[in-house]
């Protein structure tokens, strides 16, 4: 169950990008332990309060705090090394590199091993290279990779790319993992498993932010619903609030409130 200390907190950010407001005094927090939707029609400002979060964008007005401290200003890889991970829209994978290095890669973020443990591969070099592979490993069955770690990742199928990149993000030791779109390009089968495999990584310990399209897989996977329209919030909740919620069905679920039923 969900703790009730907010992990991140979004409290009244405001993004401007010229004359166009793009968020408008947003507040919202993400409690350790759970799954929070952020749902809204295209144009919302979805992708832009992620990008806040993320420190891709900067809030014109507001704060974004991160287990309890301001993280507005500080620079992506710092963010990371705090705690946020994400996963992107469009895929972005080092598909040259096998499986197994690109897991590590995530896993390079926390790395303490000097340029000279590495050129002399110390004792010490090799330990963390060792535990390096056995997390990686571990993460890839996790998330249900099932090619071999060998194996050069272009050569994956889209759906086991986008399994790989959620690996590659958990190696990094997130407290709280951000999936854009995690299901785009899926058929239903694989967002079934989509939503299933959301819920064990919550359930491995991790905090987990979606923002998804997809009704179905969202009202299934969700603990807590936040929806934004035209930059502003317009609605919180637990699934059932929102797909009963009148401003929520008229800006988003209305287009399609069959599938969300």
């Amino acid at each position: 169950m969900p703790d009730a200390t907010p992990l991140l907190e979004v409290d009244n950010v405001t993004i401007r990008f010229g004359g166009l407001t793009a968020l408008d005094q947003v507040t919202f927090d993400i409690k350790q332990g759970e799954i929070l939707g952020l749902i809204g029609p295209n144009g919302a400002g979805k992708t832009t309060c992620f990008n806040v979060m993320t420190g891709v964008y900067q809030a014109t007005s507001g704060q974004v705090r991160f287990a309890g401290a301001p993280i507005g200003k500080l620079k992506r890889h710092r963010i990371t090394r705090l705690g946020i991970a994400r996963t992107f829209q469009n895929i972005r994978l080092f598909k040259s590199m096998t499986v197994l290095e690109n897991v590590m890669v995530g896993a390079d973020a926390h790395s303490k091993v000097g340029f000279f443990d590495a050129l002399l591969r110390t004792p010490r070099h090799r330990r963390t290279e060792a535990e390096s592979v056995a997390r990686a490993k571990e993460l890839l069955r996790l998330v249900g990779v099932k090619a071999r770690p060998d194996e050069i990742a272009a050569n994956l199928s889209y759906g086991e790319q986008r399994r790989l990149e959620i690996a590659r993000a958990l190696a990094t030791s997130p407290k709280l993992l951000c999936l854009d779109e995690p299901a785009a390009g899926f058929n239903p089968a694989e967002k079934l498993e989509l939503t299933n495999l959301i819920k064990k990584i919550r359930d491995a310990g991790y905090t987990v932010l979606l923002i998804e399209h997809d009704m179905r897989l969202v009202m299934g996977a969700v603990d807590r619903i936040v929806v934004l329209e035209f930059g502003r919030k317009i609605a919180e909740g637990t699934p059932a609030e929102i797909r009963d919620n009148p401003a929520v069905i008229a800006a988003y679920l209305g287009v399609d409130e069959e599938d969300a039923s």
